[in-house]
């Protein structure tokens, strides 16, 4: 019985915070009906009507914020308790669901998880791979990794590294033409562009040098693509140049497959974080894993392969 009342209570809260039984249903894993269910088993569980329901809004009554504030606390020192018993034989233990951009978590992420499944056999990696930012709260992730996310209330995030945007083309491409000297000569190439996942536009970039001169990078629009690993490979094989964030560039520019035009001249984009809830208490597999990728990007020294200056 006092688990089915925790399970109420949790449905409660979470449409209270978010004002839908839907958003609610998604980060419990179950129906909107289901969790209507659960609020009108509360509703008269305690006599008291909760929720003013209409079609287009969920809002609480008066006797509901008064729930609210008498149950928010300790709900959450409970869920606190929970979250630091998740082990297992003394060791971190259970699915830890966590959102990756599609190239970067393939290209340095995937290749940790040997030496963190050895460290961690308790722990099932659950790893959704998507360019665009999730809202970590409402989907229930334990962690996101990339750049971009915004810091809604209850998400803190830890910066891994620095991120530059560089320009780039294959040495076949290169080869019957002239390296440009100024980013303004940059209109006479082909260009590979990126159209942004979340405006749909394309996007723009300013570049600069270590003197602070800017200037905006023109070329001619060739091809437009939505992933900066495609647009790499494009460019590897020779369809123009390319402005390509340092995570996607670095790899090709070591093995030769491109080569780095302008290299005094770069693009800021921000930095790469790692993105989790803001809790007193951090269940013990995300707590860990926060550590070993912080750890494993020091060791690897990514910050210092991110940076184009």
């Amino acid at each position: 019985m006092a688990m089915e009342a925790l399970n109420l209570v949790e449905s409660f809260l979470l449409s209270a915070e978010h004002g839908s039984f839907s958003v609610a249903a998604r980060r419990l894993g179950l129906t909107p009906a289901a969790v209507s269910k659960n609020i009108a088993r509360l509703e008269a569980t305690l006599g008291l009507r909760l929720f003013q329901r209409s079609t287009r809004s969920l809002t609480l009554t008066t006797a509901g914020e008064q729930f609210l504030r008498e149950v928010s606390e300790p709900f959450t020192a409970l869920q606190d308790a929970f979250a630091g018993a998740t082990t297992q034989e003394g060791k971190p233990a259970g699915t830890l669901k966590v959102s990756l951009a599609l190239a970067f978590g393939r290209e340095y992420l995937v290749p940790l998880l040997g030496d963190f499944l050895e460290q961690y056999p308790a722990i099932v990696p659950d790893w959704h791979f998507d360019n665009r930012p999730v809202d970590l709260i409402a989907d229930g992730f334990d962690v996101a990794i990339g750049g971009g996310i915004e810091l809604t209330p209850g998400i803190v995030a830890r910066e891994l590294a620095r991120t530059h945007v560089i320009v780039a083309a294959s040495p076949s491409y290169m080869s019957t033409r002239k390296m440009p000297e100024h980013p303004s000569e940059l209109s006479q190439y082909d260009g590979i562009v990126r159209r942004s996942t979340t405006t749909g536009r394309l996007r723009a970039w300013t570049l600069k040098n270590p003197l602070g001169e800017q200037c905006q990078a023109e070329c001619r629009t060739r091809i437009i693509f939505d992933d900066p690993e495609a647009i790499a490979h494009a460019a590897m094989l020779g369809q123009g140049i390319a402005f390509l964030p340092m995570p996607h560039a670095a790899p090709w520019l070591s093995s030769g497959a491109l080569v780095r035009l302008l290299p005094a001249w770069y693009a800021e984009q921000g930095s790469i974080s790692l993105y989790y809830p803001n809790k007193k208490l951090l269940p013990a597999r995300t707590r860990v894993f926060i550590e070993f990728v912080v750890e494993a990007f020091r060791k690897e020294r990514y910050a210092a392969r991110f940076d184009a200056r």
